[in-house]
């Protein structure tokens, strides 16, 4: 079960193990956990309308998200993650993660894997987008991808803990 034990040289982290397992249910409570701080060296700066009612009602969406989220109500925080993206006024990772998990415990893998790199075009040198990956393109039966990208994950990851 899982991608192959062989996927990383580096030590890999609990978020890792987890991924590695493909225990979605530890990856859940450690991105919980996280919460948006990951957020903060992102492109999330906010457009012309952040004074109009359309960011508050994108904001809302993203709230209530969160805590259907939290909840573990995930078709439900994906759909408010949805509206929240569509709504194109502010741009965050951190959303893009937590909806490709959405979809990874829908059984929704292509979907999950779009949001993970998604997630990574976003913030490139960002480890749980990789490791998210890894988990989606090991649920699509490509294991090679998803050994590349546990280890890009645990590389990018080693390099943060690094600074």
């Amino acid at each position: 079960m899982g991608i192959p034990s062989s996927a990383s040289t580096t030590p890999l982290s609990p978020l890792g193990e987890a991924c590695l397992r493909t225990d979605l249910t530890a990856i859940h409570a450690i991105v919980e956990k996280l919460g948006y701080k990951d957020d903060e060296g992102a492109a999330t700066e906010l457009s012309f309308q952040m004074w109009t009612n359309q960011m508050q009602d994108s904001l809302n969406f993203k709230k209530k998200g969160d805590v259907a989220f939290r909840h573990k109500d995930f078709a439900n925080a994906a759909e408010c993650y949805s509206q929240f993206i569509e709504g194109g006024t502010m741009v965050s990772p951190t959303v893009y993660a937590r909806r490709s998990l959405c979809h990874l415990m829908n059984d929704m893998p292509q979907e999950a894997l779009n949001d993970a790199m998604q997630a990574q075009v976003i913030s490139p040198a960002w480890h749980i987008a990789s490791y998210l990956q890894a988990v989606a393109l090991s649920a699509l039966g490509q294991e090679n991808e998803a050994h590349a990208a546990l280890k890009d994950g645990s590389m990018l990851e080693s390099k943060r803990n690094a600074l």
